[in-house]
């Protein structure tokens, strides 16, 4: 068991070497070194390893970055090339550096429900990431259903976030002088560097305000469904409290599937916002 765990591992560690290389353009030995808490000297045998014997001709070293590149000929051996596998990585809860540990009695059954991916090239995402890392201000093409055929903003990224639908990228737009939220799979081409910027998420107002939303069961629902709920929802004395960001209240209404009016279903709907007020101006729209 010691050994299958030990090749585990490795495996996980060799996975996000490729994922890092394809889709950050930049490799070094700090990325294994943070993500799995291991020394240098396991994170240069773990890159090398991996280039001699699994991926042969995969990564070329740049003194220049003072790390390992994808070379011109890459191509995924043990990941998928996918943009959620990247994405997940960055998402601690889900992190591919976190080995899965055997649970006693053997493995149980388990399906996860994956929804289709939304199409994100490599050439956005390399730039996308430098910017964040270095605080550049970055030249995008981006479409919406306003303008479909696509329209030249300068944004200054600062994170990547997850919701329950999509990714995007919080960013302050110069042409709204404002912070705004950019859907990854909407930009096209490949975004251009252009200098640095005084914008960081420090700036960000609705970024860093904390939000409380007070939840409770439907008060259209019998006192046995509001039980019901409360206990589903692991409520105490009826209600309970999520707390977050201001920018990300709309997508935890999204996540919770209500709105603050009453048209919904209460039956499907479930449970309900107290504080309304208090949350209104987060929403869009």
């Amino acid at each position: 068991m010691e050994g299958t765990a030990k090749r585990w591992d490795q495996l996980v560690r060799y996975r996000v070497i490729e994922i890092i290389a394809q889709w950050e353009g930049r490799l070094t030995t700090n990325h294994l070194c943070d993500r799995f808490s291991i020394g240098r000297q396991q994170a240069s045998k773990d890159i090398n390893t991996y280039s001699r014997d699994i991926a042969p001709g995969n990564l070329e070293y740049d003194s220049s970055l003072k790390g390992y590149r994808p070379s011109k000929t890459f191509k995924p051996v043990i990941s998928s090339g996918l943009i959620d596998e990247y994405l997940h990585v960055l998402d601690r809860e889900h992190d591919a550096g976190h080995p899965f540990q055997m649970l006693g009695g053997g493995v149980i059954s388990s399906e996860f429900l994956k929804a289709p991916v939304r199409s994100i090239d490599v050439e956005v995402m390399r730039p996308l990431v430098k910017s964040i890392r270095e605080g550049r201000r970055l030249e995008i093409n981006y479409t919406s259903m306003g303008t479909p055929e696509g329209e030249y903003r300068i944004i200054v990224p600062h994170t990547l976030v997850c919701t329950s639908l999509r990714w995007h990228v919080r960013a302050y737009c110069e042409r709204n002088r404002d912070y705004r939220d950019f859907v990854l799979s909407r930009l096209f081409g490949e975004p251009e560097l252009i200098g640095r910027s005084d914008q960081s998420a420090e700036q960000d107002e609705k970024w860093n305000t904390w939000v409380d939303m007070v939840l409770q069961p439907d008060e259209r629902l019998t006192a046995a469904q509001k039980k019901f709920v409360a206990h589903e929802y692991a409520m105490k004395n009826g209600q309970l409290t999520v707390r977050t960001r201001g920018a990300l209240v709309h997508y935890m209404m999204q996540a919770l599937n209500i709105t603050l009016d009453k048209e919904s279903n209460p039956a499907a709907q479930q449970i309900e916002v107290v504080n309304k007020n208090e949350i209104k101006g987060y929403l869009f729209g």
